[in-house]
C-alpha cells in the first residue's frame, strides 16, 4: 500500500522534469484554452439562450398580437367606445416609453438573463390581470337575453303585457355596476405592466447574444430573433381566431344553453382564454432565465481555427455609455439625441417610419372590426384573415427588401430610392380601398336617418328603449329587435334555446323574419379588398430594411445606438401610442347607433358604413402619404449632396506657373504647352 503510493506521488515529479519548455507550453495553452467545469453546463451555451429568447419573444408578441384580435371582442362585452379601446390598445407603451431610456444605460452592468426573466414574470402577471375581468364580472347578459323556459315572451311584442321596465331583462344592482367600473382600470393596469415587463427582454437579449455569439454566427442569431419577432402577432391574431369561436362563458354554462350563433352581432367569444395560455407559456419561457449566467465563454466556430490567435483575442472596445454614470448618461442623453436629430437625413426617414409605425398600429387595432362591419364577417374570421394573409406577407415583404438590397449593393441613396418606390407604389394599391365598400343596410328607424323612429305597427309594443336584438325580415328590412318589428311569436329549437324564426310580425312584408342582421350585403368584396390590403402591406414592407440602413448609414459612429434608441422612442411617443386612439375616434364619429344599458352609453351598434370606410382607410392614406413625402425629400437631399460633391471633386485646382486652373487632363495639358 506504501508503494502505491510511493508511485503515485514520485512518477508524476519525473514526468514533469523530463519535460521540455515547449512541452509545458503547449500544456499551458491547452489548459487555457478549455473551459472550467462550471463553463460546460447546458446554461452555458449561447444557442439555447437563442432558442429560449426566441420562445420567450415569440409569446410576448403573441400577448400584444391576441390583445389587438380581441379588441372588438372586448369592446362589446364591457360597452367601450372604440376610442376607449384604443387607449387601451395603447397603454402598454406608456410603460415602455418611461423605462427605454435607461436600457441604454444599464447594458452589461446588470444581470441580464435574470432582469430577462424578471421582465417575463412581470409580463405574465400582467397577462393574468388582463384575464381577471372576466372572473370578477358576473355572466354576460345581453339584451333579450333567453332563458331556459321555453315560456320566455322578452323582446317580443306583448301588446297585453305588463312588462314596462325600459331596462329589458338587465339589472342595474350596484354591485354589478361597480365590477363593470373596475374592469377598465383593471385592463389598463396589465396593459401598463406589459409594457414595463417588455423592457428589457429584447434589448437585453440581443446585447446578450451579440456580446457571446461568434462573429460568424451572430447574425445568424439575431436575424432568427428578428424573424420570430415579426411572426410573433401573426400567432397572436391566429390564436385570437381560434379563441373567439367559442362562447365568452364557455366556463359558466353549458353548450345547450348558449342561445346565440357566432354571426349573431351579439356574440362575444372566450377573449379571456388566451389570456391565460399566453401567461403559462410566458411563465415557463420565464425559467430558464434564472440559471443563465451572467457571462459565458465567447462561442467558439470551427471556421476560425484559421484566423490568428491576436485576432481571436482582441478585445472589444469598451462602450462609452457603460463608462458614465447615470447623472452624466441623463445629462447628454438630450444633447446627443439633439445632436441627431439635426441631421436632416435622419429625421426624415424617422418621421417616415413614424408615419409608417402609425399606419400600422391603427390598422393592427381596428381592422379586424373594419372586415367584421363592412363585410358582415365574424371575428374568428376577420382576425384570421389578418394573422393568416396580412402579417406573413408583410414579413415575406422585409425579408426580400432586405435581400434585395444585399443583391444589389445599394448605397444610402439607392436605399432613398428604393423607399420612395416603394411607398409610393403602396399609394396607388391603397387609394382603390377607399371604393370596395358598401353603404350601411336599411334599419328601419335608425337607417336611413329621415324615416321616423316611431313605428305605428308596433307604437302599443312597449318595446324597452336599451334593447338591441337585430332581426333581418322576410322583406330584406332589419329591426333592431323583434319588438320593433311587431313580432308575436319565436320559434325555438327543440334542443337548446336558440330561436330559429320570428312569426306572427305586423311591420314586416311576409310577417316572419330571422334571428340576426341582414348584413351589408359586401361580401363579394371581400376577396378584392384583401388581396389589395395584403399586396399594399407587401409592398410598403420593402421599406423597412433600407428604412433602417439609411439610418445606420448616416449617423455617426458613436451616436449609433443613441440614433436607434431616439428612434423607438419616437415610436412608441407619435405613433404606437397616439396612434389607435387617433383611428378609435375616427371610427366612433361614423357611429349611427349607440348602445345604452343602465343609462350610459356603451359600444356603437351601427355605423355609418360609407364614413366608416372612408374615415378609416382615409387615415391609412393619409399616413402612407406623409411616409411618401419624407422619403421623397430625403432622396432629393441626398442627390443635392451628390451633386455638390461631383461638383467640388470637379473643381479641384493646380497651379501651373502662377495659373490657377481646373485639374483635368486637357488643361493640365494645355497649361504645361503654355509653360513649355
Amino acid at each position: 500500500m506504501t508503494g502505491l503510493d510511493t508511485e503515485n506521488t514520485t512518477t508524476p515529479q519525473l514526468h514533469l522534469q523530463n519535460m521540455t519548455a515547449s512541452d509545458l507550453q503547449l500544456n499551458s495553452d491547452s489548459q487555457r484554452s478549455m473551459p472550467p467545469a462550471r463553463c460546460r453546463g447546458p446554461f452555458n451555451s449561447i444557442k439555447l439562450f437563442v432558442l429560449c429568447h426566441g420562445m420567450l419573444q415569440l409569446t410576448q408578441l403573441l400577448v400584444s398580437g391576441y390583445l389587438k384580435s380581441s379588441i372588438s371582442t372586448i369592446e362589446r362585452r364591457y360597452g367601450f367606445s372604440s376610442q376607449k379601446s384604443g387607449i387601451l390598445a395603447s397603454f402598454n407603451e406608456v410603460g415602455n416609453i418611461v423605462l427605454i431610456v435607461f436600457v441604454s444605460f444599464f447594458g452589461s452592468r446588470v444581470h441580464r438573463p435574470r432582469f430577462i426573466g424578471g421582465g417575463a414574470l412581470v409580463v405574465s402577471l400582467a397577462a393574468l390581470i388582463m384575464a381577471m375581468p372576466h372572473f370578477i364580472s358576473g355572466p354576460y347578459q345581453y339584451t333579450d337575453h333567453i332563458s331556459e323556459s321555453k315560456e320566455d315572451d322578452s323582446g317580443l311584442c306583448q301588446l297585453e303585457s305588463s312588462f314596462q321596465s325600459p331596462l329589458s331583462n338587465h339589472s342595474c344592482t350596484q354591485q354589478e355596476s361597480q365590477s363593470q367600473q373596475g374592469v377598465f382600470p383593471l385592463l389598463l393596469l396589465g396593459q401598463l405592466l406589459l409594457g414595463i415587463g417588455s423592457v428589457p427582454i429584447q434589448p437585453f437579449g440581443i446585447s446578450y447574444i451579440d456580446d457571446h455569439a461568434s462573429k460568424r454566427n451572430s447574425p445568424l442569431y439575431l436575424g432568427i430573433l428578428l424573424a420570430v419577432t415579426s411572426i410573433g402577432p401573426a400567432f397572436g391574431f391566429m390564436m385570437g381566431s381560434f379563441m373567439l369561436s367559442f362562447y365568452v362563458d364557455i366556463d359558466k354554462m353549458s353548450k345547450d344553453q348558449i342561445g346565440l350563433e357566432r354571426r349573431d352581432p351579439r356574440w362575444v367569444g372566450a377573449w379571456w382564454l388566451g389570456f391565460l395560455v399566453a401567461a403559462s407559456f410566458l411563465f415557463l419561457t420565464s425559467l430558464p432565465y434564472l440559471f443563465f449566467p451572467r457571462q459565458m465563454p465567447k462561442e467558439e466556430t470551427g471556421g476560425d481555427a484559421t484566423e490568428p490567435r491576436a485576432e481571436e483575442e482582441k478585445k472589444p472596445l469598451p462602450d462609452p455609455v457603460q463608462e458614465l454614470t447615470l447623472t452624466q448618461f441623463l445629462k447628454s442623453f438630450p444633447r446627443i439625441a439633439l445632436r441627431t436629430m439635426r441631421n436632416p437625413i435622419y429625421l426624415l426617414v424617422v418621421l417616415a417610419q413614424v408615419h409608417l409605425a402609425a399606419m400600422v398600429a391603427g390598422l393592427a387595432t381596428f381592422m379586424a372590426k373594419f372586415i367584421e362591419r363592412q363585410f358582415t364577417q365574424t371575428a374568428s374570421f376577420s382576425n384570421m384573415m389578418i394573422g393568416g394573409v396580412s402579417i406573413p406577407l408583410a414579413v415575406l415583404g422585409i425579408v426580400l427588401g432586405g435581400a434585395l438590397m444585399r443583391r444589389l449593393s445599394m448605397s444610402t441613396r439607392g436605399s432613398a430610392l428604393m423607399c420612395t418606390a416603394a411607398i409610393l407604389m403602396c399609394i396607388l394599391t391603397a387609394l382603390p380601398l377607399l371604393l370596395l365598400g358598401c353603404s350601411t343596410q336599411s334599419v328601419t328607424g335608425v337607417y336611413p336617418t329621415t324615416q321616423n323612429v316611431s313605428l305605428g305597427c308596433s307604437a302599443g309594443c312597449s318595446c324597452p328603449t336599451e334593447t338591441f336584438n337585430p332581426v333581418c325580415g322576410s322583406d330584406g328590412v332589419e329591426f333592431i329587435s323583434p319588438c320593433h318589428a311587431g313580432c308575436m311569436t319565436k320559434v325555438q329549437d327543440n334542443n337548446t334555446i336558440k330561436v330559429l324564426n320570428y312569426t306572427n310580425c305586423a311591420c314586416i312584408n311576409g310577417s316572419h323574419a330571422l334571428p340576426g342582421t341582414c348584413g351589408s350585403n359586401c361580401e363579394h368584396l371581400l376577396l378584392p379588398f384583401m388581396v389589395l390590403s395584403a399586396l399594399t402591406c407587401f409592398i410598403a414592407s420593402f421599406s423597412q430594411t433600407p428604412s433602417y440602413m439609411m439610418i445606420l448609414r448616416t449617423v455617426r459612429a458613436e451616436d449609433k445606438s443613441f440614433a436607434v434608441g431616439v428612434q423607438y422612442m419616437l415610436f412608441r411617443m407619435l405613433a404606437f401610442l397616439p396612434a389607435p386612439v387617433l383611428y378609435g375616434i375616427a371610427i366612433d364619429t361614423t357611429c349611427i347607433l349607440w348602445g345604452k344599458k343602465c343609462g350610459r352609453n356603451t359600444s356603437c351598434h351601427y355605423y355609418n358604413m360609407d364614413l366608416f370606410r372612408q374615415r378609416f382607410l382615409g387615415l391609412q392614406v393619409l399616413f402612407v402619404c406623409g411616409a411618401f413625402i419624407c422619403f421623397l425629400l430625403s432622396l432629393l437631399i441626398l442627390r443635392h449632396r451628390a451633386g455638390q460633391q461631383g461638383q467640388q471633386a470637379g473643381q479641384r485646382y493646380t497651379v501651373v506657373n502662377g495659373v490657377k486652373s481646373p485639374d483635368n487632363n486637357t488643361a493640365s495639358k494645355e497649361l504645361q504647352r503654355m509653360a513649355a
